[in-house]
């Protein structure tokens, strides 16, 4: 898969240091990964949440930060829509970012 962007993944963790490791994980993961469809998402990553509009809520450092990412499964494009901590979460509506 090919992750849009990872400029994103740097500049949130460059105000969160301790997702640094997690969001580097998460990100070679992805880009390795190959998925045509939400349930390969899940066999690769169980706690994901899937949700309307090919967007995937990702857990990231132990479910500190969420990430959503919105999948283009016939491009194999993943767009980064969102990532922050769970109040920031708690703030957005995750099927319309």
């Amino acid at each position: 898969m090919r992750v849009i962007s990872r400029g994103t993944l740097r500049d949130f963790w460059a105000s969160h240091a301790d997702a640094e490791q997690s969001l580097r994980a998460w990100f070679h993961e992805t880009s390795d990964a190959h998925w045509a469809t939400p349930a390969a998402i899940k066999q690769d990553y169980p706690s994901a949440d899937i949700l309307p509009d090919n967007r995937i809520v990702f857990n990231i450092k132990g479910n500190h930060y969420r990430l959503i990412a919105k999948i283009h499964y016939n491009t194999g494009i993943v767009f980064i829509r969102f990532i922050g901590t769970h109040a920031e979460y708690d703030k957005i509506d995750a099927t319309r970012i």
